[in-house]
């Protein structure tokens, strides 16, 4: 059955008058297109293999297994006749498909620094879908929804175009939602179900609480190039000594008085939170992705840049050991 022009496709939840994105607030895309092209991309020029590589379908040549390389992408055929471990490649494709996923969740909203964790995350998530849609790459994204309620996915599909583009980074450019859990874990299956073909998936997220996320982010990364994004604030990472405060979850509402006067609960705090950071880094590892850290204290495009300079010269010392 066709459906009328204008109306949303099966699954794909049309975005609400009242938060479609009117003409002042188009400056903050504006803004980061201007960073993205004056910032980024002179640094980022280059050979195609650079950040947005997508995965062939096409075998190409085996080449001796260096470190970093994916396990998983032993010949063993070839491993076997040599018997020195070698990797079988395949031909990049060069129409990527690309997929960002950001999370939603009430945590994101906090920030002490410069700017909010969700304006960090959606300025890199723009950053990616504005470098990606300038090489004729099809972009799409998965906001996603509280856990508790009944809301379909926001999910925007892969489509090609400056002004799909804007489009995507209108809809991602939403506050979080007040008092409610992302599932991520929930929208990391739907981009699992929805790409069709290899390419990349971008996760936004400050990776807090549960980590039902692991097992859907393990199953992507089999078939597509992943690289999760983790926002941090400072405050989650070290307490200052300002007496008395009353901290707030801003997902649960829950409440608790804590002195930070007292250098016992700062040292405390600090262990648990870099435990936890250590977890998360883990996870994400184990999961096969590439890991980007962003704070709300420093100046997110160098660190992306970095990572991308990192990641393409890994790639680049890949490509000079093939025979």
């Amino acid at each position: 059955m066709r459906r009328r022009r204008g109306t949303a496709p099966t699954g794909v939840e049309d975005i609400p008058r009242r938060h479609r994105v009117t003409a002042p607030s188009r400056a903050p895309i504006e803004r980061l297109q201007v960073t993205v092209l004056r910032r980024l991309d002179g640094l980022l020029a280059g050979d195609h293999p650079g950040l947005f590589p997508g995965h062939g379908s096409e075998h190409g040549e085996a080449r001796p297994y260096v470190a970093g390389d994916d396990p998983r992408h032993i010949d063993w055929a070839v491993t076997a006749r040599t018997n020195e471990p070698y990797v079988r490649d395949t031909i990049s494709d060069h129409e990527l498909e690309l997929w960002l996923v950001l999370d939603s969740s009430s945590s994101l909203s906090f920030g002490t620094a410069q700017a909010t964790k969700h304006e960090v995350a959606w300025s890199a998530a723009g950053a990616f879908g504005l470098l990606a849609a300038r090489g004729g790459n099809r972009v799409g994204a998965v906001r996603t929804t509280p856990k508790a309620g009944r809301v379909r996915p926001h999910l925007m599909p892969a489509r090609s175009g400056s002004a799909h583009v804007g489009g995507v980074l209108a809809a991602l450019q939403r506050s979080p939602d007040d008092g409610e859990p992302g599932d991520l874990s929930g929208s990391l299956d739907i981009v699992r179900r929805s790409a069709k073909r290899r390419g990349m998936v971008v996760v936004v997220s400050d990776f807090l609480g549960d980590t039902a996320w692991e097992r859907p982010m393990r199953a992507l990364s089999h078939r597509h190039d992943l690289i999760a994004v983790e926002v941090v604030d400072p405050r989650e990472i070290e307490l200052p000594d300002v007496g008395l405060i009353s901290v707030v979850d801003p997902e649960t509402g829950r409440r608790r008085l804590v002195d930070t006067s007292d250098a016992g609960t700062r040292d405390r705090f600090a262990r648990v939170a870099a435990d936890r950071r250590n977890e998360v880094a883990a996870a994400i590892k184990g999961c096969g992705a590439d890991h980007l850290v962003l704070r709300t204290d420093r100046d997110w495009v160098f660190d992306f840049v970095r990572f991308v300079s990192q990641r393409r010269n890994r790639m680049l010392a890949a490509g000079r050991t093939r025979p």
